[in-house]
């Protein structure tokens, strides 16, 4: 089952924000996200229900999972000293 990838406003002026390099490989988390929600190395967010984060280097990804609708909600991405704030 194939899930469908949104990002918030605000994730994607992040990601346009970020260098072309990191650009590339959060965009590669980003479509594997649409096969897998729960990928190797993809963490629950304490507090939180179905909010998850996947690391790309220095960079993190917060995503939310909405199981019923088959939907990964892409919240926030930035550099893992900020993206929690």
């Amino acid at each position: 089952m194939k899930y469908t990838v949104h990002l918030t406003r605000t994730a994607e002026k992040q990601l346009k924000k970020l260098h072309k390099q990191i650009q590339t490989k959060v965009a590669a988390v980003l479509l594997s996200l649409q096969i897998d929600p729960w990928p190797y190395g993809s963490k629950k967010l304490s507090g939180m229900e179905s909010t998850f984060r996947i690391r790309v280097g220095d960079y993190r990804v917060i995503y939310e999972i909405q199981k019923n609708d088959v939907i990964v909600t892409v919240l926030k991405i930035g550099n893992r000293k900020d993206v929690y704030r």
